[in-house]
């Protein structure tokens, strides 16, 4: 009896501390899931290539660019419908009401009707025969206007790549930075735990330990800024590439020095053919020499061909009905010239002369400014790669020189001053190259962007 008891309390605790468990731990695993996958969804490593992709798809900027294509290319069909042949219709009607409706003409007497009805339709059409090649003008400039248009969205959406490259680079030297950081953190504790084992053993004094403990804040301080400037950057390319502000975005390891370099006469013909500024203004002296032949041609004569055709009623029914209406048809040509432009246009043709020559100016401006430009770009480079030489020079002298000084100081030897500045020191030059790393891919793209092949 006394096992049979027991046996149903165990039951009932067993479904107890099942039903429990069901009911809060699968919740709180099904939640910890949940926030889990979401949290691991936020972490993304990202390349360069990505990075770009998404932030131009994601660009507002871009997609006013093409608006303003639109735009152009609006207008460009807007001056071809001009050449189209112009044509109309009307017809109206007019009630007249004869209060006085006889009229005597010496000895004759003319009898009107006290009302009558007027029903009058007109149908036109007219074409441009000769027209001084003005049509012919407007839709050409309106043509290269467009290819402006075009070239400007092309400028536009440079700007965007080059803005992405540079807040990646950006994230890439704090990260890097921080790598940096972590791991001058573990070895300064090893040096610190070293120390302290050394003063209890009386080998080094209280000041040594502390000494590391105060480069051990210096660096936390470091890091702590780091992780500031990280937040603001990752934030900040978050919002350029569409992505969820909270993502956090990571950057694998970037080898710059690679990348070979040409010569620089090399960069600089492919900026003064490529660059969007330079064809724009060889677009811009096109539209400029064909508004001069459009100014001259307005002393030209024009000659228009044109038909009609009209309906004339005289009944309160306006359906047309025999011997009721008159249908009047016309064909004929118009020869017009307005002579007094041959003086009065000839400022307007200087005008639109001295715009040509403007632009000429400009652009021989922009040629010498493009290539003063690349060259800047370019040497910024090379000594961006030279730096990436020294620095990885300078990484292993202070390595050699760290490991030398951490013998010393093992074997009491030298003092915990000269222990810590050389760790400092390699710990300066390993944030260095990576920095210079950063720096060198950076210049790189600027190099690119200024011969006008960033996204080609």
């Amino acid at each position: 009896m006394t096992t049979k008891n027991n046996t149903t309390i165990n039951l009932n605790l067993f479904k107890t501390v099942t039903g429990n468990f069901k009911r809060l731990v699968i919740p709180l695993i099904l939640i910890t899931l949940l926030f889990g996958k979401t949290a691991m969804a936020q972490d993304r490593t990202i390349t360069l290539d990505e990075a770009i992709k998404l932030g131009v798809e994601s660009s507002n900027v871009v997609k006013l660019s093409r608006s303003k294509i639109d735009q152009a290319i609006s207008e460009y069909e807007q001056a071809k419908d001009k050449a189209n042949p112009t044509g109309k219709a009307s017809f109206g009607y007019d009630r007249a009401e004869i209060p006085y409706n006889t009229l005597k003409l010496g000895s004759m007497t003319l009898g009107l009707p006290k009302n009558d009805n007027a029903y009058l339709g007109t149908a036109s059409l007219n074409e441009t025969i000769l027209g001084a090649n003005k049509l012919k003008y407007a839709q050409k400039s309106t043509e290269l206007l467009t290819r402006v248009a075009r070239l400007d969205a092309e400028n536009d959406k440079d700007e965007i790549t080059y803005d992405i490259i540079s807040q990646y680079y950006t994230l890439y030297k704090v990260l890097q930075s921080k790598k940096v950081v972590e791991q001058n953190l573990t070895t300064i504790d090893g040096q610190i735990h070293q120390a302290q084992r050394f003063f209890d053993q009386g080998l080094v004094t209280k000041n040594d330990v502390l000494r590391f403990q105060l480069q051990r804040s210096n660096i936390e301080l470091n890091g702590i800024d780091l992780e500031t400037n990280r937040k603001i950057v990752n934030y900040n390319l978050d919002v350029m590439l569409g992505l969820p502000e909270t993502t956090q975005l990571m950057i694998n390891i970037i080898n710059e020095d690679q990348r070979q370099i040409g010569p620089l006469s090399g960069y600089i013909d492919t900026a003064l053919a490529s660059r969007v500024e330079v064809r724009q203004l060889d677009l811009r002296s096109e539209v400029a020499e064909t508004n001069i032949k459009n100014v001259q041609a307005n002393t030209l004569p024009t000659l228009g061909a044109s038909a009609s055709a009209y309906y004339i009623g005289m009944r309160a029914n306006p359906l047309p009905q025999s011997g009721t209406f008159i249908t009047p048809i016309t064909v004929g040509l118009s020869l017009s010239w307005d002579f007094s432009s041959l003086w009065n246009n000839k400022n307007k043709v200087a005008e639109a002369k001295i715009q040509r020559e403007e632009l000429s100016f400009s652009k021989a401006i922009k040629v010498n400014d493009v290539k003063k430009e690349v060259n800047q770009d370019y040497q910024s480079y090379v000594m961006a790669l030279d730096r990436i030489k020294l620095l990885q020079t300078s990484i292993e002298q202070a390595g050699e020189n760290n490991k030398i000084l951490d013998s010393k100081y093992r074997n009491n030897i030298a003092s915990a001053t000269d222990r810590a500045d050389a760790e400092t020191l390699l710990y300066q030059a390993q944030i260095n190259l990576e920095l210079a790393k950063a720096d060198a891919g950076l210049a790189y793209y600027t190099l690119i962007k200024s011969t006008g092949k960033l996204n080609k």
